[in-house]
């Protein structure tokens, strides 16, 4: 899961759906039990008080949003107004957004932890279903190069990118390659590097991108065998 201060008071998340199951949580009973929706959402703001420091005290707002790869969630810590009536919640530098003082965060969570665009969903779950998607990260840049003349990239979109003095080669097997050929090339892969959590998005907004296509193909020519 990936956490990232906005400001003192507001906390961005990106929580992939692998990292939803691998915390013990079906990826549809988020959105229809509210009380595993709620579960996980403690669980993660559990993390961010650990993490950075965030206190979990008072009104919470919180927005999410459905991605193609996970949940983009936002939880901004409301202010009380001055006569105690209502939460003040600053959604621009020159805009507050008021709300009644009894939307407490069980009523938000009703709210958002529930299929209010079923379509979008359904959307989404297809592309995830259609696109198999890895992270993998390297020790050594050796490492990319070796993989690079071992590994048949043919049916596999792949991109190279640099994140804090580290690389990863982001992957998307084609959904025409059989399962036993996804799991070939995967094995392939984890030869050389390891499975990262790393988000292509975080990759692209705060890393350096090297190849952005037929990066595996590119390094063959670029750095033959000798």
């Amino acid at each position: 899961m990936e956490i990232e201060r906005v400001n003192a008071n507001t906390l961005k998340f990106f929580i992939t759906y692998r990292d939803i199951e691998n915390r013990g949580f079906d990826r549809e009973e988020i959105w229809y039990d509210r009380e595993r929706g709620e579960e996980l959402f403690w669980e993660m703001m559990d993390e961010a008080h650990q993490r950075e420091q965030f206190s979990l005290e008072g009104p919470l707002w919180i927005q999410v949003q459905a991605l193609e790869k996970g949940l983009e969630i936002i939880v901004t810590r409301a202010q009380m107004s001055n006569d105690g009536s209502k939460l003040e919640l600053p959604i621009s530098e020159d805009k507050q957004l008021d709300l009644p003082i009894d939307e407490n965060i069980d009523k938000i969570l009703d709210d958002k932890f529930t299929i209010q665009n079923s379509h979008e969903t359904e959307e989404a779950e297809q592309i995830e279903e259609e696109e198999l998607t890895f992270t993998i990260g390297f020790k050594d840049f050796e490492d990319v190069i070796s993989l690079a003349h071992g590994f048949d990239a043919d049916g596999v979109e792949n991109g190279l990118y640099n994140f804090e003095d580290r690389y990863y080669l982001h992957v998307v097997f084609d959904e025409a390659l059989s399962e036993d050929d996804q799991d070939n090339r995967l094995s392939q892969l984890l030869e050389y590097g390891y499975e990262s959590d790393l988000t292509v998005h975080r990759m692209q907004e705060y890393g350096k991108e090297i190849l952005s296509e037929q990066a595996l193909e590119q390094l063959r020519v670029h750095f033959p065998l000798l």
